[in-house]
């Protein structure tokens, strides 16, 4: 039963390849550097930096404040907004679930100030259940899932960047 199973899979392996089915990889860029503008302390922006920075050899992140202009574009992350959301209760008011929201704008352009992404908003949404006895493992449970969110938002914001063709602005 096993053998045939695996003859099986075998055998229909070759159609995942048919059909334009393929590994995500590295991205490739159009650009080959980039400087992240974004608060001091942001979380979503130092993730950015560091995926960044180890997603391609070909791409350099500059991390100058003072020489931006020296990159051949700039990622604005023009406001990322962290909420906690009571979305459920019991009868007696106490808090049963909730709901993390972690929303990021951000827009790419060139020094010269062509846009080529234009200001873009990236929701992520995670609900979770409370409970007052477990308060300190759902602190943890809510941290890991803001953790989580950011990094989502980050590998969409790559893939976005990816999506470039063209450093002229359409």
């Amino acid at each position: 039963m096993q053998k045939r199973t695996l003859l099986a899979a075998l055998a229909l392996s070759p159609l995942l390849g048919a059909c334009g089915f393929r590994l995500r990889g590295v991205p490739n860029f159009v650009f080959r550097s980039i400087y992240i503008q974004a608060g001091r302390g942001a979380p979503v922006g130092t993730l950015l930096r560091r995926n960044l920075e180890s997603s391609s050899d070909k791409l350099s992140v500059v991390k100058d404040p003072a020489s931006p202009d020296t990159a051949e574009v700039i990622c604005q992350i023009i406001s990322e907004l962290q909420q906690r959301v009571i979305v459920g209760s019991n009868v007696a008011g106490q808090v049963r679930e909730i709901e993390l929201r972690l929303i990021v704008r951000f827009s790419l352009r060139t020094p010269g100030g062509d846009e080529l992404i234009p200001a873009t908003e990236i929701r992520q949404i995670r609900n979770v259940t409370y409970n007052e006895t477990n308060a300190l493992s759902k602190a943890g449970e809510e941290e890991m899932l803001n953790k989580d969110m950011r990094n989502d938002v980050v590998q969409q914001i790559i893939r976005r960047l990816a999506a470039v063709k063209s450093l002229q602005s359409s």
